[in-house]
């Protein structure tokens, strides 16, 4: 069956896109000072993230980073 395609539904867009941004959970943070911290990346399972840190902190031995799982409380545009 032929899909009809001049019909655009841009609320399935929308909520692919938020849907998307869920998946990344798993965030590193550089730790500037105890009150502010820089995402550096995000990853979607925690063993990834847990690589990726162990990597950082190889590279840049005196700076302290974090591992911690963000839930992003987004509302979604539909």
């Amino acid at each position: 069956m032929p899909q009809n395609t001049d019909y655009k539904n841009t609320t399935s867009e929308n909520q692919a896109i938020a849907y998307r941004k869920r998946l990344n959970g798993w965030a590193v943070a550089r730790v500037v000072t105890e009150q502010e911290k820089v995402i550096v990346s995000r990853f979607r399972s925690r063993s990834d993230a847990e690589g990726y840190i162990q990597h950082l902190r190889q590279m840049i031995p005196n700076t302290v980073f974090e591992l911690f799982f963000d839930c992003q409380q987004e509302e979604v545009v539909m």
